[in-house]
């Protein structure tokens, strides 16, 4: 969410969400809230994978219900709303429901490690989409996260419980990270344009991504008692309230202090899976991993202060 986020995450709203003594967790000092955010978003594929549920049955149910939490909670959400929320929101649907296919199809470590690579995405399309010039340091990142991208597809790791087809699954990951390098871009250009949409355009996302993925995810043939919490828990914790707590801490917090806690995010979410699952990813994979969140974090610290040119 915010642009230090390792994982690509970007936030555009300022205002508009709840009074700290409206929401209990609101009141928590801004570190503590922003570690809480990235420990929520971080359970977010150990999560996915303890349903019985379909991907499309997740990604539709988890988005509708964080839909409904956001528009209920913020007021700010339900207004403002334009063509351009529209635009973004279809990116950022697309982030959604790809993110959740992918963790059904790979490993929760492949599928944030190859989301993370959103900023090279970002790169190469900021000169087109926003105008914005490549520096020579950019292109060193595009190196690096290249790289690491390409030990993802170096061999491919053998089908497990948990994750039963990983090249399909990392296919969908890493469109998933395209998809949110778009939505990033995209909430640059509604800022760009005047005023604060950012938080319309997350809900409209979502309502997307729960319309899109409704006509496979009904009828639902069979379920699992769990899967009812743990659809409430992904769309009202993993995505609504973490969202929350994110965009109440910015204000608070510098961007290199938001990036190193963030990182909280992507380091935990496969040791969570593992926990859980007993899931193991593959070492070209994890290489992979380090290499490209090491070199999105470097860029995100060395550009809060100042010295990335």
């Amino acid at each position: 969410m915010p642009d230090a986020a390792p994982a690509g995450r970007t936030v555009a709203i300022r205002d508009g969400y709840p009074a700290r003594d409206e929401i209990g967790f609101l009141t928590l000092p801004p570190r503590a809230r922003l570690a809480l955010a990235a420990l929520l978003f971080s359970t977010g594929g150990a999560a996915i994978k303890a349903t019985t549920l379909t991907g499309w049955q997740v990604a539709s149910f988890r988005s509708g219900v964080a839909a409904l939490t956001v528009l209920l909670l913020v007021p700010a959400a339900r207004r403002g709303w334009s063509w351009r929320t529209l635009v973004v929101g279809v990116a950022y649907a697309a982030t959604l429901s790809l993110f959740v296919l992918a963790n059904k199809l790979t490993t929760s470590a492949s599928t944030i490690f190859l989301q993370s690579a959103a900023p090279l995405y970002m790169v190469l399309l900021s000169p087109l989409l926003l105008k914005e010039k490549v520096r020579r340091s950019d292109l060193a990142l595009i190196a690096v996260v290249a790289v690491g991208l390409a030990l993802f597809f170096v061999g491919t790791d053998a089908p497990a419980v948990t994750a039963p087809d990983p090249a399909k699954g990392n296919v969908l990951a890493l469109l998933s990270g395209v998809g949110w390098a778009f939505t990033v871009i995209g909430l640059r250009w509604m800022g760009a344009s005047g005023g604060d949409q950012g938080i319309a355009a997350v809900v409209v996302g979502n309502l997307l991504a729960f319309l899109i993925g409704l006509p496979a995810a009904v009828p639902v043939v069979s379920f699992a008692p769990s899967d009812v919490p743990v659809i409430l828990y992904l769309g009202v914790f993993q995505i609504a309230a973490a969202y929350l707590l994110v965009t109440s801490a910015l204000k608070s917090v510098s961007a290199l202090e938001a990036s190193v806690l963030l990182l909280i995010e992507p380091a935990l979410n496969p040791v969570w899976a593992w926990l859980v699952h007993g899931e193991r990813p593959g070492v070209w994979a994890m290489v992979g991993g380090v290499v490209i969140i090491a070199a999105t974090q470097a860029r995100s610290m060395l550009a809060a202060t100042g010295r990335w040119r």
